[in-house]
Formats: C-alpha cells, structure tokens, sequence
C-alpha cells in the first residue's frame, strides 16, 4: 500500500550529520505511514556503508530505502531518483544537515490536508542560534528585487516592503502564509503537484532547484505557503567544498534568470544582471581566499 509521506535525503560525506537527520525524523511517533529515502551522491568516505549498518533493522522492514548513485550528479538528480521510486501522496525533500523538531511533519501534513489547493509547503527554519534561516520564505529573484539585494538595499531596508521582498524581512517570521518560494531543506510538496509540473531542473547542480520548483508549481495555479508552527533546525554548509558551492549558488543565480526572466528583457538588462552575479561572486571569492591565508 503506498505510504502517505516519502521523506527524501540526500547524503553526500555527511555521515553524523545525515544519521542524526534520519534519528530525527524516526524517533517521533507519528500518525501518518511513511519512508524514507536515502540518496548517496558517490559520497567514497564509507558514509553510506555506515548508514545502512545503523539502520539495518529499519531497512529491513521496509521503513528506509537506500539508493547508492555511481556517481554524483547533483541535488536535483539524486531527488528525482527517489522522487520517481516513491508512490507517495506527498514528497518531502530533507535536508542530509538538518533535525526535524517535535511534532514539525504532523502540522505540516495536516496543514497540507487541510487545503487542497498548497502543492507545496515549507515550515520556520531556525539556525543553530536560533535565529531564522532566511531562505526558507523568499520572493522569486526577478531583476528587480535581485537589484535591491546586489545593491545592498534589502540589508540596509529590511523592513521595507519595496526593498526587503528578496528574504520577506518585512513579514513576521512567526505568521502564516503564502509566498513565492521555499527552501529545498524542507519542502513538502503534493504529488499531484509533482504530476502537473514534472521533476526537479537537473541543470541546477545544488542550488535554484527549489526556487525553480516553486516558480513551476504557482505558475499552474498551486499555492506555495510557509508555515511557522512547524519548526526544524539546519546546520548549514554540512558539504561540499566551499569554493564549488559558491560558484554553483552564483550559477544557479544565472539559469534561473536565463529560463524565466531573460527573454522578458533586453540585452541591456541582461548584461547588468550577469555583471552584477559575477562581479558578487569573484569578490566572494577573493574574500574566501584572504581569510584562509
């Protein structure tokens, strides 16, 4: 019988980080059937051998579900390999750096439950101090509101309706409500959503997929809500190396730009757009490089 809930996790060289993700997720009792599966990116380090040996009693029983790729593609193309295998009424991607807190996937199915018309839902994501993870509530990156947070803008006016739309600073964290895009860390997304628009965009290697998912979903008429009842916690940056994730962030900066917004605009504004993605992401860079020296 399918499971009402596939939870997907990608591991990637982040064997405590993914194991203390997964004993999250399994030690609370909840009311829902589901399973879980586990994606190994070509991890090498012996993680995924580790994993299968810790939860072997759950494997067996059919509560977990390994899948090793050969090699690594990416975040997108290890989701959709689980996402295809899945049977699931609802998917949630999980982040391999995160801990899922207390009753977080009960209110969020329920939400989900309770109003057909959300094909995806993200929850409040707090940091290790406690403080929110911005990312998981944003506005699309359109020219404009990429233009504010380049120019610094949104820093300087997070309040403000106009220039703080890139994080949506100027709503409260602790509300309820719609938005444009969600953080890939947790997202909960309908299945029938998924069948109306298809998989994940695996030209985005490990970043923009979830914005582009979301961009996808309300652009057929399916809402896309953030739910601050709900609550995990995300250790952040718990893989990859530093230099290839900042490069694959800027990029996915650029093909989003390019598959949504580029023939809306002219060559004068496409210019300034990828200017300012890797004039951001050389001093990034070069910043990175002075502070290991």
């Amino acid at each position: 019988m399918p499971r009402d809930l596939s939870i997907i996790i990608v591991n990637y060289r982040t064997y405590q980080l993914t194991k203390q993700t997964i004993e999250s997720v399994i030690d609370g009792k909840h009311p829902f059937n589901y399973d879980i599966y586990l994606v190994d990116n070509a991890s090498d380090d012996g993680s995924l051998e580790k994993l299968e040996e810790d939860f072997q009693e759950e494997t067996s029983d059919g509560l977990i579900k390994f899948i090793a790729n050969p090699e690594n593609k990416g975040f997108s193309h290890a989701n959709n390999r689980a996402i295809k295998e899945s049977e699931s009424k609802y998917v949630l991607l999980l982040n391999s750096d995160t801990v899922v807190q207390g009753d977080c996937l009960d209110k969020c199915l329920d939400y989900m439950a309770g109003d057909k018309q959300i094909g995806a839902l993200g929850c409040k994501i707090l940091l290790p101090d406690g403080n929110l993870d911005k990312a998981c509530r944003r506005s699309f990156p359109t020219p404009t509101v990429s233009f504010y947070r380049m120019t610094g803008l949104s820093k300087l006016f997070p309040k403000s309706k106009r220039f703080g739309r890139y994080n949506l600073t100027y709503r409260d964290e602790n509300g309820t409500y719609e938005v444009d895009s969600l953080s890939g860390a947790f997202m909960l997304v309908r299945r029938e959503a998924i069948e109306e628009v298809g998989l994940l965009d695996e030209d985005f290697f490990m970043y923009g997929e979830d914005i582009d998912w979301c961009y996808r979903i309300k652009e057929v008429g399916w809402k896309v809500v953030y739910l601050a009842d709900a609550t995990i916690t995300h250790f952040k940056g718990g893989s990859g190396r530093q230099s290839k994730a900042l490069y694959e962030f800027y990029n996915a900066m650029r093909l989003f730009y390019n598959k949504h917004y580029r023939d809306e605009h002219n060559i004068l504004v496409t210019i300034f757009i990828y200017t300012g993605i890797w004039s951001i992401y050389l001093s990034k860079r070069s910043l990175n490089f002075f502070k290991s020296i």
